[in-house]
């Protein structure tokens, strides 16, 4: 497994990195052994040290995980624990995929490709954009400032909430593997994780579904 740590605005010490890379070595090794890669970033804002760490352990699986403190190695800690508690939860199911993902994968669990936009904040009604907006498409609204690919993968709903979950992502939008259609899941502002699922094409769905 290749392991990047890196420190902004702080120094990351030999001794903190053997630290970081025995730690996330023995919890890889405990709960996921075939791990990619894994970053360690380290950052200090103002009085707090923040930690976060993000691993790739296979495919389209990315855990992350991340805290802060007012110490370096206790906000690790903390991020580490985090990591621990993740892997521990999908244990199971994460071995699972991963020896699912060694298997020839069939055309409707294949990931589709879409367009992820990043846009500017809004302004005031009163300020112009010079029609970008309207350009870009967003009559009145944000203008696009960055765009990139991202995968949209066949996905049971079980397995879209593992991944929402495993990545601390407030949503993920995924095809559902049962029907075609595309799902959403979101984290929820009390706590649980919701499901959208859409019925924008009823017969579509039904041919898919006693296919």
């Amino acid at each position: 497994m290749q392991l990047t740590v890196t420190g902004k605005q702080t120094e990351i010490g030999e001794v903190l990195r053997r630290r970081i890379e025995a730690s996330l070595g023995a919890i890889l090794g405990k709960y996921f052994k075939t791990a990619i890669e894994a970053h360690a970033v380290l950052s200090k804002e103002a009085h707090l040290n923040r930690a976060e760490i993000s691993i790739h352990i296979g495919r389209g699986i990315v855990v992350n995980a991340h805290a802060a403190a007012s110490e370096a190695y206790a906000a690790f800690d903390a991020a580490a624990d985090r990591l621990a508690k993740q892997l521990r939860r999908y244990k199971r199911r994460l071995r699972d995929h991963h020896a699912k993902s060694r298997e020839p994968a069939a055309v409707s669990e294949l990931s589709e490709r879409a367009i992820d936009y990043v846009l500017a904040p809004l302004e005031d009604e009163d300020e112009a954009d010079g029609g970008q907006s309207e350009r870009d498409g967003f009559n009145g609204g944000p203008a696009v400032i960055a765009e990139m690919r991202t995968d949209l993968p066949s996905l049971t709903v079980g397995e879209a909430a593992m991944r929402m979950d495993l990545a601390e992502a407030p949503v993920l939008l995924f095809r559902n593997r049962s029907h075609g259609e595309l799902n959403l899941v979101y984290r929820r502002t009390d706590g649980n994780i919701g499901w959208i699922d859409p019925e924008l094409d009823t017969t579509r769905r039904i041919r898919r579904t006693t296919c």
